[in-house]
């Protein structure tokens, strides 16, 4: 059976600008064969049972050559699997994507192709440059600012400067002494306005807006590295007045949340709202536990046994309750009380149509079990399903009631979960990682054991609760905690931390007109 490819477009790096069409046919992907330039928030969506091939193109780089890559999309889909082939930017814009279809349709493998943002049009637009603007140009052009080695421009520099329009050149920091020489020699103002725009969209964005004459000059002070475009035009002026990115509370802010799987993107999208970009790279993952303990939980809640049951986490209330429904309606559970501890977790049993009938004060095990045992009446019985590394303190409040059968059930473990598709440590190395968040202590030490031999004293970590503070300043963590064991108060200590310390983004921009 023959499988078929998907040539995905991924967009420039900002995760939310990556298509809906795209994220759908990445979803179901089998096989991903990607390129340098995906940013990391897109890689971060692959499916985690995906196989991944790096091809690692860059300009003048290549892991794989296309003429390999070409080929390995063949096979793989002669393997009848689904491939996609994800690309930065748009496919089909200097990205080599017809090149990649030609083998495919001569030996009649099924494909389809996604169109992807591109740089050229969002980059300036994150840096408050219109690509178009009726006072200023009708009319925009694109142009490859990669050239062979040792090879000369084929490009006509004074049909480009006879437009009257915004030039925008891809892949062309290393060309840009050629490219602002060549449009000077043919005719252009060397007091034209003219901007390079490196990692735009990412947290890593920065610009320099100078002049034809002056851009390499203030581009080399700025120490502007690739990925970068260059951008030539009277509307890069108006970078200053449109500009807005950098405007967003969290601009410039690389930011790793390590909550497990599936329970990050609300925390993400929050933060992302402010202007920082989100790495969702877990450091644990859930497993459920089917054992004979967990069987007679199940067995006993449902023949109303219990008078309490306990939640600590969103974790426990999803794995326990979706094993719970598997053999028994949500109606017997109208006779137990339900106990959670936070506000996440009991957001979680809400789903399930269900409403906490305890939370604590203070979101952690010794106030959650000194508070409920205030509630129980002695010969009460209660069951607690949770991880199996619990907080003993929370048992030992409880088992003081009288009489109180106390029933402490491990319903899942958490294990670590590392990444594959990204390599933590030399961004933390590097510092391009601001800060992590950590929603428990055993989220701490299954990243440190991820990571063996990185300095810790290196990275800010903004924690929930004293027990995750704790475990992240054993290791050496610059620390700061949540007022509230919530996310949304996370995201709000992330914010005094910029307001009050002068925490600064790392958006930087010259002008220089």
């Amino acid at each position: 059976m023959t499988g078929k490819v998907w040539l995905v477009g991924a967009g420039p790096g900002d995760p939310g600008l990556f298509t809906l069409r795209g994220l759908e046919v990445l979803s179901q992907a089998e096989v991903v064969v990607y390129d340098a330039l995906v940013g990391l928030g897109v890689m971060n969506l692959i499916p985690p049972e995906a196989e991944l091939i790096n091809v690692g193109k860059r300009s003048s780089n290549h892991i794989m050559e296309q003429e390999d890559i070409n080929r390995t999309l063949l096979e793989k889909a002669l393997e009848g699997r689904r491939v996609v082939r994800l690309k930065g930017g748009d496919p089909f814009l200097f990205g080599r994507g017809g090149e990649e279809l030609e083998l495919l349709s001569a030996e009649g493998i099924p494909y389809e192709v996604v169109p992807g943002v591109t740089s050229a049009f969002a980059v300036p637009a994150y840096n408050g440059i219109p690509v178009t603007h009726r006072d200023f140009c009708s009319s925009v052009h694109v142009i490859t600012g990669h050239k062979r080695k040792n090879a000369e421009y084929d490009i006509d520099f004074e049909a480009l400067v006879r437009t009257k329009g915004t030039l925008i050149f891809l892949m062309g920091l290393a060309a840009m002494e050629d490219i602002t020489a060549g449009l000077i020699k043919a005719g252009m103002p060397e007091d034209t306005p003219a901007a390079v725009l490196s990692s735009g969209t990412t947290a890593e964005q920065r610009r320099v807006v100078a002049t034809l004459a002056t851009l390499k000059r203030e581009s080399d002070l700025a120490q502007i590295k690739s990925p970068a475009i260059i951008v030539v035009g009277q509307v890069c002026r108006l970078s200053e007045q449109f500009a807005w990115q950098e405007k967003r509370p969290l601009a410039g802010l690389r930011i790793l949340i390590t909550r497990p799987r599936g329970l990050v993107s609300e925390t993400a999208a929050k933060l992302r709202r402010e202007g920082a970009e989100v790495l969702e790279l877990p450091a644990i993952r859930t497993e459920a536990r089917q054992d004979e303990a967990v069987a007679r939980a199940i067995a006993d809640l449902n023949a109303q046994a219990y008078d309490w049951l306990v939640f600590t986490s969103p974790s426990g209330v999803e794995l326990f309750l979706s094993a719970f429904l598997k053999e028994h309606d949500i109606r017997r559970l109208g006779a137990v009380r339900i106990a959670v501890l936070g506000s996440g977790t009991g957001k979680a049993l809400r789903a399930y149509g269900l409403r906490p009938d305890f939370v604590p004060t203070k979101f952690d095990g010794e106030t959650l079990g000194k508070e409920l045992a205030v509630k129980l009446s002695p010969g009460e019985k209660v069951l607690i399903a949770r991880a199996a590394i619990g907080n003993p303190e929370l048992v030992e409040q409880l088992r003081a009631v009288p009489d109180a059968v106390i029933d402490d059930v491990a319903t899942y473990d958490t294990l670590p979960e590392t990444s594959r598709v990204i390599d933590e440590r030399p961004l933390f190395e590097a510092g391009r990682i601001d800060l992590a968040m950590f929603t428990s202590a055993s989220s701490v030490r299954n990243f440190a054991a991820a990571l063996p031999g990185l300095d810790f004293t290196g990275v800010k970590a903004v924690c929930i609760g004293e027990k995750t503070e704790a475990a992240a300043r054993s290791l050496g963590m610059q620390t700061v905690v949540s007022e509230k064991a919530t996310m949304d108060s996370l995201v709000e200590k992330v914010k005094e931390m910029v307001n009050q310390d002068g925490f600064s983004a790392k958006t930087q921009k010259t002008e220089n007109q």
